[in-house]
């Protein structure tokens, strides 16, 4: 079932577990995020970075929706580090139930009226919005961006931001990176400064770069009100190692043969994710909208959106882009 990540992360905060948000960028990948999450009875997010969705083009997102849809858990299919008015428009467009507006480079002040229109545009058809607030570091080339020094998220700043903008849920910056660390590197999370986050606002929190991080840190953040957590580089490192293993045998051609292997070495990475995220067999907490609601969407981008929208996308142009 397809819902949105305002009314999956609801639950969560609720009910004191994370739900992993999975990069996917490929078939393989969809099919092993799903896979794991159906077989571990939790819900699930599919985000989908800009930088992916240029590789698999919109017309994977039309798949990912059909398979969203067939799915026995619920999942929403999230724009992860939009950055512009054209890339949410597009995720819009394409079918995301979710997205997220990265505007934490600029001031303050601008990141609120960025994520504020931003907001105004996607609440309009039932999309839910993700903001940020300081900055993830980085590991490499191979990661996706981020700062090459981390701006932990102000605890003044988190009260100010959210009351401004009605973001649905919120990333902070509490000392992750993207991507795999390099042995010399010890990542640390700053639990004492979620703690004060959490305390100041009563919305779900967001954990970008938690791929390699101790299982510790991670477990004692969702206790402390982290509701969803971004895992890109742990799978796709799983998936994409097992998949030298499998091609150092040269006959090997047809998918059957290559990736089955691959899916299911990346499925055992997403079981650890989901346990470790209190987010097993967690069904049984979430009551899917009516039928009216889940409809209410895709009858807007049917029936004349596309001229509300080339309006509205005119008059925010200047401000965000």
């Amino acid at each position: 079932m397809l819902l949105n990540m305002k009314d999956l992360l609801a639950v969560a905060h609720a009910n004191y577990f994370a739900v992993p948000a999975f990069n996917i960028s490929s078939n393989m990948l969809l099919r092993g995020a799903i896979e794991a999450s159906e077989e571990k009875q939790s819900p699930v997010i599919l985000a989908i970075h800009p930088d992916e969705l240029s590789f698999v083009r919109p017309s994977f997102v039309a798949a990912a929706v059909a398979e969203a849809n067939k799915a026995s858990v619920p999942v929403c299919i999230h724009l992860d580090h939009g950055s512009s008015l054209g890339q949410i428009m597009e995720a819009i467009q394409c079918g995301f139930t979710s997205v997220m507006i990265d505007a934490s480079l600029f001031p303050l002040e601008q990141n609120i009226e960025i994520s504020k229109q931003i907001v105004a545009l996607a609440h309009s058809v039932n999309v839910s919005v993700e903001g940020e607030l300081g900055t993830i570091g980085t590991t490499g080339p191979e990661a996706e961006a981020g700062s090459d020094v981390i701006i932990y998220t102000d605890p003044d700043d988190v009260v100010t931001f959210v009351e401004a903008t009605g973001v649905d849920t919120l990333a902070v910056a509490i000392g992750t990176s993207h991507g795999i660390y390099p042995k010399d590197r010890k990542p640390e999370l700053k639990l004492d400064l979620l703690k004060e986050i959490a305390s100041r606002v009563n919305i779900p929190l967001v954990l970008h770069g938690g791929s390699a991080n101790p299982d510790d840190e991670i477990a004692a953040a969702v206790k402390l009100g982290i509701n969803k957590i971004n895992i890109s580089s742990d799978i796709k490192d799983a998936f994409y190692q097992k998949c030298r293993e499998v091609l150092a045998d040269p006959h090997l051609r047809e998918p059957n043969s290559i990736y089955p292997p691959c899916i299911e070495a990346m499925k055992k990475v997403c079981h650890h994710k989901i346990d470790l995220f209190n987010a097993t067999g967690r069904l049984h907490f979430i009551k899917y909208g009516s039928v009216e609601a889940r409809s209410r969407r895709a009858r807007l981008l049917g029936t004349g959106f596309g001229n509300r929208t080339h309006m509205i996308m005119s008059s925010l142009y200047e401000t965000v882009c």
